[in-house]
């Protein structure tokens, strides 16, 4: 694998499991480091929902996630530019990475086109219609001042044919070096992501074309559209190894517990999803043994603490049946409170990896993780310590 020049952002390989590819790292960006393997917690319209950054420090949160497309609708790239960016404005002063919009063009398939030229798309906010092209999106990225950029990709369905799939794949490649050429801030780092659905020669190719330029980083997209869990795991275990050891490597949008811990076990180094607060505000809670839907009736009687092994302050201060009275009472504070116990639990689930990489138990770690956590998230039989240490 060929690359123009050296990476403008520092990752550095620490320790690496014994009977896996997991491995543990340090990015070091302006905003401070990245302690690898990372969950980076969602704050699409800069704001992590129903939590301030104290909130997140609290949690353990590294990294926060914003969305490129969200931001250029509101409060739009002048007012980003006027208060200096995306840490002035939400008063977060760790890492940012900025997503480029990709996969919130491909969800609005009723309100835009895509041509060679880019995404032409109707606004949800004002119904205005926008041009979103790799150029505009790396200069309102530039606008919001991340410290991770992303290039525009085209995303399509995991079930897409192998045409359609190549042919997104193929604008990708053209939309990335496009991307590479509009980058004005050498501050701002810049990953690629490799695209290619379920199909392992296209994923073979695209991270071939793209590690031949100077990307700082690679991600795995289009997973977790369609796929089943075990093709997202065949993809993850294929593709990552494809892509530079000494460059961060980002699988995007994909992030229940199994889903990290297989990837991990994969050779991954950073992660995003909704989940955590996406479930939260919906009642459920991950806890060590699996998922609690607080609103059920069962527990409005339910005197035992949230999670017994979770020392997070929802779990130390609140009891079961509490939390389903806030729920039932549709109090804010309720969807707060476990906000903040999923993110503690998913961030404790990280630390607990880096450990155990750096220990070389990661295999045995994670097989036990998996065994712990209930079937209704991992029914899939093949999640033994066979598959996480394949």
């Amino acid at each position: 694998m060929v690359r123009a020049m050296t990476s403008l952002l520092p990752f550095t390989v620490t320790a690496r499991d014994t009977h896996s590819r997991a491995r543990r790292g340090t990015v070091a960006t302006a905003h401070g480091p990245i302690q690898t393997p990372a969950f980076m917690t969602v704050g699409t319209r800069a704001t992590v929902t129903g939590l301030d950054p104290l909130d997140l420090k609290a949690v353990g949160a590294q990294v926060v996630l914003g969305n490129t497309y969200h931001l250029l609708l509101r409060p739009g790239p002048e007012v980003l530019r006027r208060v200096g960016g995306i840490h002035n404005f939400m008063g977060w002063r760790g890492p940012v990475l900025t997503d480029s919009g990709g996969y919130q063009i491909f969800s609005l398939a009723a309100d835009r086109t895509i041509s060679e030229r880019g995404a032409h798309f109707r606004s949800y906010v004002d119904k205005r219609m926008h041009m979103l092209t790799p150029e505009r999106s790396l200069e309102m990225q530039a606008a919001i001042g991340s410290d991770i950029m992303m290039v525009l990709d085209v995303c399509v369905d995991s079930r897409s044919d192998e045409a359609t799939t190549r042919t997104a794949m193929e604008r990708t490649h053209r939309w990335a070096l496009r991307s590479l050429k509009a980058r004005t801030n050498p501050a701002q780092a810049l990953f690629a992501i490799v695209q290619g659905g379920v199909i392992n020669d296209l994923r073979r190719e695209s991270a071939a074309f793209l590690t031949q330029h100077p990307f700082d980083g690679f991600a795995l997209g289009g997973l977790a559209v369609g796929d089943t869990r075990e093709e997202r795991e065949d993809v993850t275990h294929f593709a990552a190894e494809l892509l530079p050891t000494d460059r961060p490597r980002y699988l995007m949008g994909v992030g229940t517990p199994p889903d990290l811990l297989q990837a991990m076990a994969a050779g991954i180094d950073m992660f995003d999803c909704i989940l955590p607060t996406h479930m939260a505000w919906q009642g459920t809670a991950f806890t060590s043994t699996g998922r609690v839907k607080i609103t059920r009736a069962s527990y409005a009687n339910a005197d035992e603490p949230l999670d017994r092994d979770c020392p997070c302050a929802t779990c130390t201060t609140f009891t079961r049946s509490y939390l389903h009275h806030l729920f039932k009472c549709s109090e804010p504070l309720g969807p707060r409170l476990l906000s903040m116990h999923n993110l503690h639990h998913y961030l404790a689930l990280m630390a607990d990896a880096r450990a155990a990489i750096e220990s070389g138990t990661y295999a045995a770690f994670a097989s036990a993780k998996l065994e712990a956590i209930d079937r209704h998230e991992h029914s899939d039989k093949r999640m033994g310590r066979e598959a996480v240490a394949r």
